[in-house]
């Protein structure tokens, strides 16, 4: 058996071929909350105070915000969804027979 053989099945056998999507799926996640923290402040931001550029330079990053987060929660659907289609494919290794 060749060494490239061997590491693609330890790989299958430990499941770690989704290992990319696992990293992308945890840096995605926290952009989201990141994106979500600065949404939450901007909205407390008073904006009587703000003269018309203010308010016009907020709510267009507010818009912009809002834009990623949508982009963001679809990507996470989307590596989720397949992610558990590659799950349900894969047999356990062992089976108990009751």
């Amino acid at each position: 058996m060749s060494i490239k053989k061997f590491i693609e099945s330890i790989k299958e056998s430990l499941n770690l071929n989704d290992f990319e999507k696992v990293g992308k799926k945890k840096s995605l996640k926290r952009l989201l909350e990141k994106l979500r923290a600065r949404k939450k402040i901007l909205n407390k931001v008073p904006k009587k105070k703000l003269c018309k550029k203010g308010k016009k330079e907020l709510n267009e990053e507010l818009a912009i915000i809002t834009l990623q987060i949508k982009k963001g929660e679809k990507l996470l659907d989307e590596l989720n969804s397949k992610q558990d289609t590659h799950t349900s494919k894969t047999q356990p290794l062992c089976t108990k027979s009751t």
